[in-house]
């Protein structure tokens, strides 16, 4: 069990009305029932959520939550985006694997793609790039994009956080870490 008891159903209106239009008719997970215990929390979390249509291609945005929340261990999160979007991202098993492995190292990238996930790995290990490692980003995206990569880098920073504080358990069915 968590270390903060989730919400059970029956929810309350608004939160029921959240969960639906989050989770499109699949049970809610473990994350969002937790932190809706919380109004405040829940609704800060939903504030900064960047899972829109913003600039990144969905593919774009997936490598780098994959890769951050692997770099974090936060499998949990890793799993539930590998399981609903790896997919619809066009995302091979062999790319899947090396979000939680070699990361921008593994070969096939294209070089943007090797750019993001470079990002997320000079965020994680310094909270910082490089003169090299921004030029590389921005060789390829432009300032909106280079926004929403850092944020992603950061928000999914901030969930592992939460994931691994809470100690929440992985959600039933989602990917999980090679052993």
């Amino acid at each position: 069990m968590p270390r903060i008891a989730p919400l059970e159903p029956p929810y309350p209106t608004q939160v029921q009305a959240a969960f639906d239009a989050i989770m499109q008719g699949a049970p809610p997970l473990m994350l969002f029932r937790t932190l809706a215990t919380s109004e405040r929390a829940w609704r800060k979390f939903r504030a900064g959520s960047l899972l829109d249509s913003g600039p990144l291609s969905l593919r774009e945005r997936e490598l780098v939550i994959d890769r951050t929340c692997a770099l974090a261990g936060n499998e949990y999160e890793w799993g539930v985006h590998v399981t609903i979007f790896a997919g619809p991202a066009g995302l091979t098993p062999a790319e899947v694997a090396a979000t939680a492995g070699v990361g921008a190292a593994a070969a096939g990238w294209s070089e943007a793609e090797r750019a993001l996930l470079t990002t997320a790995e000079a965020l994680h290990a310094r909270a910082r790039l490089t003169d090299a490692e921004f030029a590389a980003l921005r060789a390829h995206y432009d300032e909106a994009q280079i926004l929403e990569v850092i944020l992603l880098c950061g928000f999914y920073r901030m969930v592992s956080y939460v994931v691994g504080g809470l100690d929440l358990p992985l959600e039933p069915g989602a990917a999980r870490f090679a052993a």
